[in-house]
């Protein structure tokens, strides 16, 4: 393969704690797969970072993981036929540079052609952390990422972002948006039900295991890593590795921020993808122990898309009939409920914020606009429409 000579070097010794053996390592009190600890200091770390026309981000993607308290081994950029400046940059600020050969799988089979070469080189104590280029990690992420690793409990740890600067009110509502899901993780402690790919890293044996488990049709997908049929790469491997009983954890100490959807447009292209995307990794594991949270909130979003056009419905028709605008009890609650809820969750985002939250009909756009793209999404996986990205 073309990539080989560039990635291919010499094998690390793997060095692990005395009495710890290279075998599959037992379950946990909990029924979950531990992975063999490592002390942190000996933890090989791999940054992969897929990038297709990132010139405008990569500098700054590559400078935050150079500003790391426990800097990275090793930066690998993964130009995935670029037309721009994105790999010389890249060079220019001290990364690697890796050219895909023929991809037409998007940022799963960049990773894909990479991950292949690499992980056969990989043993219990290299870690891989992938993470997107328009993406920069706060600085303690890695070390707190390593720790947590190192103590073998856990298969991959993934970060919690904030939005950058940008896009107007459709760029607010995003930041709004990324404080409420931290949150949200926070009260959970970093029980997160999906690994994004913002920035997530991974043990190397984890992934090695749902490369097996592909092969041996444990699991959807080709033989590879990342599964190359969806719209949601980063959510079907996050199913992978719970199918496979490991162990995901989104610590508060792994924080991060990125690039926000500057238009409408964008925005609702890119809900449409995860939502669809979410709706097919479910369809393709079906109905499981591990899936059962999933649908879930599936079922909640699809109640939520009836209450929230119910609400404006009975608005409506309201003042339709009477002229005027009539204060049902239910409705009421629902309203009242609502505006509490969007002023407390965005506390992290300051009292400006919060003050604009208590306007319902501002948060009620940012609402409606994902209602209906997850609508959209019920609806075009309903009729097998053809997956776009």
């Amino acid at each position: 393969m073309v990539l080989s000579e560039t990635l291919r070097r010499p094998p690390q010794i793997d060095r692990e704690r005395p009495g710890v053996g290279r075998h599959r390592a037992p379950k946990g009190a909990d029924g979950k797969r531990d992975l063999p600890a490592v002390d942190p200091s000996w933890l090989h770390v791999t940054v992969l970072v897929p990038a297709h026309d990132e010139e405008d981000q990569i500098a700054e993607t590559i400078t935050s993981l150079h500003g790391q308290r426990r800097r990275p081994d090793r930066i690998i950029v993964i130009a995935d036929n670029c037309t721009d400046a994105t790999a010389d940059i890249a060079r220019a600020h001290g990364a690697e540079v890796i050219s895909t050969a023929g991809n037409r799988h998007k940022k799963a089979g960049a990773l894909n052609q990479v991950l292949e070469e690499l992980l056969p080189l990989m043993g219990s104590r290299h870690a891989v952390l992938v993470m997107d280029a328009d993406s920069a990690l706060d600085p303690g992420f890695v070390h707190h990422a390593v720790l947590r690793l190192a103590t073998g409990e856990l298969a991959a740890v993934g970060g919690t972002f904030t939005g950058k600067p940008g896009g107007g009110m459709v760029g607010m509502f995003q930041r709004n948006e990324y404080a409420r899901y931290a949150r949200d993780v926070r009260r959970l402690r970093g029980k997160a039900l999906v690994l994004t790919g913002t920035a997530t890293l991974f043990r190397a044996l984890a992934l090695k295991e749902v490369v097996r488990a592909r092969r041996a049709g444990r699991l959807p997908g080709r033989g590879q890593v990342y599964d190359v049929r969806v719209l949601t790469e980063d959510n079907e491997l996050t199913l992978a590795l719970l199918h496979l009983r490991f162990r995901i954890l989104c610590p508060a100490e792994c924080t991060l921020t990125t690039e926000v959807m500057e238009t409408w447009r964008d925005l609702f292209n890119q809900r449409l993808r995860w939502k669809r995307g979410a709706l097919e990794n479910l369809t393709d594991y079906g109905w499981t122990r591990v899936t059962l949270p999933y649908w879930g909130r599936q079922l909640l979003s699809l109640v939520g898309i009836v209450v929230i056009f119910a609400y404006l419905g009975a608005t409506a028709w309201s003042i339709a009939v009477t002229g005027t605008l009539t204060f049902h009890p239910l409705w009421v609650g629902v309203t009242g409920v609502f505006m509490i809820e969007r002023i407390v969750t965005v506390r992290s985002r300051g009292g400006g914020q919060m003050a604009l939250a208590a306007l319902l009909f501002v948060e009620m756009i940012f609402d409606v606009f994902l209602q209906i793209a997850q609508a959209k999404a019920f609806w075009d996986a309903a009729w097998r429409r053809e997956r776009k990205w």
